[in-house]
């Protein structure tokens, strides 16, 4: 038996794993890496492996860097199922359509730019709408028999996300796919599927303890609060996927509990609008404040929200005065209507830009993070005039606590470190061999380790 690494070799984008049983290959996420442009572009369009040899697929979530690239995948011929969560499917029909519909248009500039050679897109409509045939829904705890046994729990990180275990030969191997932490909003915590003999799991906050989630709600009280005062407005780009709703969450319980006054909300990101409706359709998947909200109709719906899906009407704040909320994507202000508010409000000292979530390397969102002082906004330079608060304990992801305890429930024979920069994943690894656990840290794309 092997597995072998195509994504998230201490990097946290691109996540593309294969179980090779010896009679079948499974091919475990298949994301889109994300950061410079042209090292992603060409990473995207190439597979270090025949995708025609892969006899099924296994999706732990629906982020982009886990799921972004199936179309490319059945472009170039996969055709095999696809198992997946209810609702990870249904988030998917949204984010891979706005994700053929971005690659689209990017073709459509450069090819208009630069008429000498045809840019394709990396995939289109076509090839998302081909890709949704192939997806079966499974629930959690349902052992399920596709040559080998695989079984879903749930890993808490955003609606519909699973860990994904393996028996094979005897052997139990877990998938953490992308592991969610304790105590949070909306969803329930982190399942333990008990006792492991092989374990892969993600590193993307292996060296770093979130505050408490209580100490974000003071911070962003702070925030809106000075917001108020001094008619600011509060631009914060966020993911479509979980980060909107949890933020709109964390606002309406300020509000709930009357530790700020009513602010304008503004979610100018269709696709929040889109995947906010799958959140209701989901309740399941909630626990049980969030669904008490639910029921009350508190819970995406109060004070003065308004959610925005013209054009038009995203232009038009442009000339609102604060203060005010603006809620938009993409979460690492690579693409999207955030990059116009950005433009539009980086160079006033009383805004505030606010960022809630993790920022890969070379992206925009983590030049904004590291306070430069010039930053490219479709390619031209602005100046950062606007304050910059960063919350990254909104973050989904467990941190180096919640891994550690995660580790010692399931109690692996051998461990193996994915999704992490090496900043996160080196002293992570030299802290759980320093309890005692052998780990692996795999190096480079297409490399392997046998078992």
């Amino acid at each position: 038996m092997k597995i072998e690494f195509y994504g998230a070799t201490k990097e946290v984008t691109g996540s593309k794993f294969i179980l090779d049983t010896g009679t079948q290959r499974i091919l475990v996420e298949c994301g889109l890496f994300q950061g410079k442009r042209k090292e992603s572009e060409k990473k995207n369009r190439e597979f270090l492996f025949d995708v025609k040899e892969i006899d099924f697929m296994i999706l732990s979530h629906a982020h982009i860097d886990h799921s972004g690239n199936i179309p490319n995948l059945v472009k170039n011929g996969f055709s095999k199922k696809i198992y997946a969560t209810s609702a990870t499917i249904d988030l998917l029909k949204h984010l891979l359509l706005d994700s053929a519909h971005i690659h689209e248009r990017d073709a459509e500039y450069l090819n208009k730019k630069h008429k000498e050679e045809k840019i394709e897109p990396l995939y289109t409509i076509k090839d998302v709408e081909k890709s949704f045939e192939l997806f079966v829904p499974i629930p959690y705890r349902t052992k399920e028999e596709r040559g080998i046994s695989f079984e879903f729990f749930d890993a808490g990180h955003i609606l519909g996300s699973a860990e994904v275990l393996f028996e094979v030969d005897g052997q139990k191997i877990l998938f953490t796919g992308d592991l969610g932490r304790s105590n949070l909003p909306i969803l329930r915590d982190p399942e333990i599927p008990g006792k492991v003999d092989i374990l892969i799991m993600e590193s993307t906050y292996g060296n770093k303890v979130h505050r408490d989630i209580e100490y974000v709600k003071k911070d962003l009280e702070e925030v809106l609060k000075k917001a108020i005062e001094r008619r600011s407005k509060v631009i914060i780009p966020s993911f479509a996927l979980e980060r909107a709703q949890e933020v709109i969450y964390a606002i309406n319980s300020l509000i709930l509990e009357k530790r700020v006054p009513k602010i304008p909300i503004y979610v100018d990101s269709p696709l929040t609008v889109e995947i906010t409706g799958v959140f209701m359709k989901h309740p399941e998947y909630f626990d049980e404040e969030a669904y008490r909200l639910l029921r009350e109709n508190h819970l995406f719906n109060f004070g003065e929200i308004t959610y925005i899906r013209d054009v038009e009407e995203s232009k038009a704040l442009n000339d609102k005065k604060g203060p005010m909320v603006i809620i938009s994507a993409s979460g690492m202000c690579e693409h999207g209507r955030i990059l116009h508010h950005l433009k539009n409000n980086i160079e006033d000292e009383k805004n505030i830009i606010l960022i809630v979530g993790y920022q890969a390397e070379n992206t925009l969102g983590r030049k904004l993070v590291e306070k430069e002082e010039v930053v490219n906004i479709f390619g031209e330079p602005y100046k950062r005039k606007a304050e910059v608060v960063v919350l990254n304990e909104f973050s989904a992801h467990a941190d180096r606590n919640d891994l550690i305890s995660f580790v010692e429930k399931v109690s692996p024979k051998r461990i193996i470190l994915v999704h992490g920069e090496e900043s996160q994943i080196i002293p992570f690894g030299l802290t759980l061999r320093e309890m005692g656990y052998k780990v692996d840290i795999p190096e480079k794309l297409g490399s392997g380790l046998d078992f």
